[in-house]
């Protein structure tokens, strides 16, 4: 049995020959992303921007008539409401916004969670209600900053981990990679205002962690044909380390890609949003890994004999040794 291939062996593309005109575009990409998101905002869910949940469960169903509920509870007046499968399949989490004069009104938030259990037990007298929250603006406010926050603090402790492990340059290369890959993941939510909530964070922490994965592999390889061809040409010894990586970087993208397509095209509404990011992340991740955190090294100055190895004192003491043997 052959093992299947997807790459060919002894591939030699020139990746490196086009990196400016690719920088440009990428550059591009990341401020229309950015005006995107500061024009157009991003479709913050009740996560991030405030609303009532309610959860129920139908006792004598074995799977909650979603469909029917959203109908329902859009008919009450209520914009887009979420309804997902919780727990069990015949339990529902209903998630609507707060309109504003309910902000910072308990009773407010109470007439409107009554209206949808009124509703909700008019059309189905089985239902079960099992609890209800509202998240306000203040609250959903500070998750929307902590999350961010989380963001960049990931995105900075990566960078600061490859520094430490190899050299600046490629910290600051595996940063620039990153901004680029969760830039036009922002970017994607504010064009098509898909709602942004704490699973898109989830999967932007995926992203990070994916493109971060492919960046070390290819800086490994990059590092030790460093090594190896200190004389050699910085852009075609980039070029060579990316060919060697390639296969592996095909293989794992198209692995996740057959997993993440299906349920992309078949799967839930309420992944939607989550698996949408995860697949425009396989692409920018593997993208900006031979775009953009190689190419930097050659304006960052990188060069082979960073990486000379340093003699140890055990070492030198040999080679004084040596030195010494035959002298008069």
């Amino acid at each position: 049995m052959r093992l299947l291939k997807l790459v060919p062996e002894n591939t030699n593309i020139h990746f490196l020959k086009w990196r400016v005109p690719f920088y440009i575009m990428s550059i591009i990409l990341i401020a229309a992303s950015w005006g995107l998101v500061m024009t157009r905002g991003l479709n913050y869910g009740v996560d991030f921007a405030g609303g009532l949940e309610v959860r129920a469960t139908f006792t004598k169903e074995a799977e909650a008539p979603v469909a029917e509920v959203r109908q329902q509870i859009s008919a009450l007046g209520f914009e887009d409401p979420i309804i997902q499968r919780f727990g069990d399949p015949n339990s529902v989490s209903i998630r609507v916004r707060l309109p504003d004069e309910a902000e910072g009104n308990p009773g407010a938030a109470e007439a409107i969670s009554n209206r949808i259990v009124g509703a909700l037990q008019t059309n189905h007298p089985d239902v079960r209600i099992d609890g209800n929250d509202t998240v306000s603006g203040k609250v959903s406010g500070e998750f929307r900053q902590m999350a961010f926050y989380a963001l960049l603090a990931a995105m900075l402790a990566i960078s600061i981990y490859i520094w430490v492990r190899f050299e600046w340059q490629f910290g600051v290369g595996a940063l620039f990679a990153l901004f680029h890959d969760v830039s036009l993941t922002l970017g994607m939510f504010a064009l098509f205002q898909l709602e942004f909530s704490l699973q898109i964070i989830a999967a932007i922490l995926a992203i990070i962690g994916y493109s971060l994965n492919d960046t070390i592999v290819v800086y490994d390889r990059i590092r030790e044909d460093l090594k190896k061809y200190r004389k050699m040409p910085l852009p075609e010894l980039l070029d060579m380390s990316v060919n060697e990586t390639l296969a592996r970087t095909v293989m794992t993208s198209a692995t996740l890609l057959v997993a993440l397509i299906p349920l992309l095209l078949f799967g839930p509404e309420s992944l939607f949003g989550l698996t949408a990011a995860i697949v425009l992340g396989i692409f920018v991740g593997t993208y900006s890994s031979i775009y953009m955190a190689a190419p930097i090294l050659i304006w960052l100055g990188v060069s082979g004999d960073s990486f000379v190895p340093t003699e140890s004192a055990i070492e030198r003491q040999e080679r004084k040794a040596r030195e010494g043997v035959g002298r008069p």
